[in-house]
């Protein structure tokens, strides 16, 4: 039976939860169960799965799940158009006023943090200082951009490996196009979320279980169409700069279109590169606050697997959308 949030008249706050945690954890399914029990609608908040080329390849919902509860956000974007923390926060944003009972749903962490603490207040660069700034890329390579940017920019450069192409061409685009660096930018006073009460609902499980969900998913990716997905895109010849073309298990599938490995090696390659980015993930959950440090009245509870979305969890988190009184 559906339990629809109520107006509180001791809290104006509207109850948003977040369904966070690594990729492969289960976040999809745990969102979905909450979104049919509460009547929530189901905002995306993973970056690749905003692009409508990648429906395998990221895992988003099926059209089955997507029939059973509201999804906003998923496959909205084209892949020549970039998806960044701004302008996700944006449509986000718009989402959660429409939306009963918002359920935030990804685990790009910084967008998740950009939403609720808000996000550095940097212009667009405009077309000039990003074209500039790849072909300084592509003419020079990393390093030397690197260099470039410490004698320019050293509160920047010292926050970025020489080997991280693509955050030293945007810091480059934006001391090009704003005569500031992102440092600086960076620093600068940032409106967080305002009028929300948040539940984390974090899913965290163990490092073995997770492992084996990477490679049994990318199987059942490729089981269900995502080399093809990938030539698909490919054959457009895009842009190899795009963020887009960086979705986990990408690269490997291009590579292998290519005629440089195996798909067996692809996939291996893939399943590995994820596996290490789930590392990542979990440090930064371990090390971010998405909710206590914004309001008081926040919940934040942690599950090995969704299927300790129990009874007893689902009477908090309806005590929490009712809110006090």
């Amino acid at each position: 039976m559906t339990q629809s949030p109520r107006a509180s008249s001791a809290s104006p706050a509207r109850p948003l939860l977040i369904v966070a945690g690594p990729t492969a954890s289960g976040k999809s399914a745990l969102a979905l169960a909450a979104a049919q029990r509460f009547g929530g609608t189901i905002i995306n908040a993973d970056a690749m799965q905003c692009y409508a080329d990648w429906r395998i390849i990221t895992a988003r919902p099926s059209p089955a799940d997507e029939a059973a509860a509201p999804h906003r956000l998923y496959g909205v974007r084209a892949l020549e158009d970039a998806v960044d923390a701004a302008w996700w926060r944006g449509r986000a944003l718009a989402e959660l006023e429409a939306a009963a009972l918002p359920i935030l749903c990804g685990g790009t962490g910084m967008y998740l943090s950009a939403l609720v603490n808000g996000i550095a207040p940097i212009p667009d660069p405009g077309p000039q200082a990003r074209a500039a700034a790849r072909q300084m890329l592509a003419a020079d390579g990393p390093a030397a951009l690197h260099a470039w940017l410490a004698s320019r920019d050293p509160a920047t450069a010292a926050k970025l490996r020489p080997s991280d192409p693509q955050r030293l061409a945007r810091a480059a685009e934006v001391l090009l196009g704003t005569g500031r660096g992102l440092a600086a930018w960076h620093a600068a006073p940032r409106d967080g979320l305002n009028g929300y009460r948040v539940m984390l609902l974090l899913l965290d499980p163990p490092r073995l279980a997770l492992r084996e969900a990477i490679a049994a998913r990318f199987a059942a990716m490729l089981a269900a169409g995502a080399l093809a997905e990938v030539a698909a895109v490919t054959a457009r010849h895009p842009d190899p700069a795009l963020p887009g073309l960086r979705a986990h298990g990408v690269p490997e599938l291009r590579a292998h279109l290519a005629g440089e490995i195996g798909l067996d090696e692809a996939a291996a390659r893939a399943i590995a590169a994820t596996i290490a980015y789930t590392k990542r993930q979990a440090t930064w959950f371990r090390h971010q606050k998405l909710a206590d440090q914004r309001d008081t009245h926040t919940i934040s509870s942690r599950f090995t697997d969704s299927a300790q979305f129990s009874e007893s969890t689902l009477g908090n988190i309806i005590s929490f959308i009712n809110g006090p009184g």
